[in-house]
């Protein structure tokens, strides 16, 4: 129990370190709404079981000692991530997502979920904080269920975190307070995607 808590601790920590996940979370919150925010959240999660599965099929290693492989996705990922950030900085007012709009909504939450889902997936910070969580807390002689168990644990935690933030930001006294500066913020946004995009792109090793 101790070490199960402790992982978790250590899996919370790094769901609630900021990074390309959470300010993504927070753009697609304020610029579109609750429901964006939270099928962002689930685009990560899913992502980050993707990456948890093939660290324990002994893939990871393979893109970790791999240039090429860690090179693609190295700039795949930071011009996915300035791309987000361009589209944020140059979005008008009127952008914003209609809540009243059914087949907005449907489209809003399928775009939202891929944004997710390919911003964690192309991060190479995200395959080493996955591969280093399975390098030293995985043990060999540890069931197939229990591996899958933590994977599922890396998954759920960051769901509750990152869905959670959605809903604090839009809480209807946090939106009111936040309703002048919204678009500026949303802008600020885009600005920090397109930094972790250059930094991401400066990354010269996976491990």
């Amino acid at each position: 129990m101790v070490e199960f808590l402790s992982i978790t601790l250590l899996i919370l920590l790094a769901a609630i370190s900021p990074g390309p996940d959470f300010f993504l979370v927070v753009k697609n919150s304020l610029q579109h709404s609750r429901k964006a925010g939270i099928f962002t959240a689930i685009g990560v999660s899913f992502s980050l079981l993707i990456h948890s599965i093939y660290c324990i099929l002994g893939l990871a290693l393979i893109i970790s000692h791999s240039l090429l492989l860690f090179t693609c996705i190295k700039y795949l990922g930071a011009s996915y991530l300035i791309y987000l950030g361009i589209k944020s900085v140059l979005a008008k007012p009127e952008e914003r997502f209609e809540i009243g709009a059914d087949s907005g909504r449907v489209n809003s939450a399928f775009k939202s979920f891929i944004q997710g889902l390919l911003c964690n997936l192309l991060n190479p910070k995200a395959i080493m904080f996955i591969l280093a969580f399975f390098t030293l807390i995985i043990k060999p002689t540890m069931s197939w269920a229990v591996q899958l168990g933590y994977c599922v644990e890396i998954a759920l935690i960051h769901f509750i975190w990152f869905s959670g933030l959605s809903l604090l930001i839009n809480h209807q006294k946090i939106r009111a307070s936040l309703n002048r500066i919204e678009y500026y913020v949303v802008k600020a946004m885009g600005f920090v995607l397109i930094g972790f995009g250059a930094r991401i792109a400066t990354l010269s090793h996976l491990v």
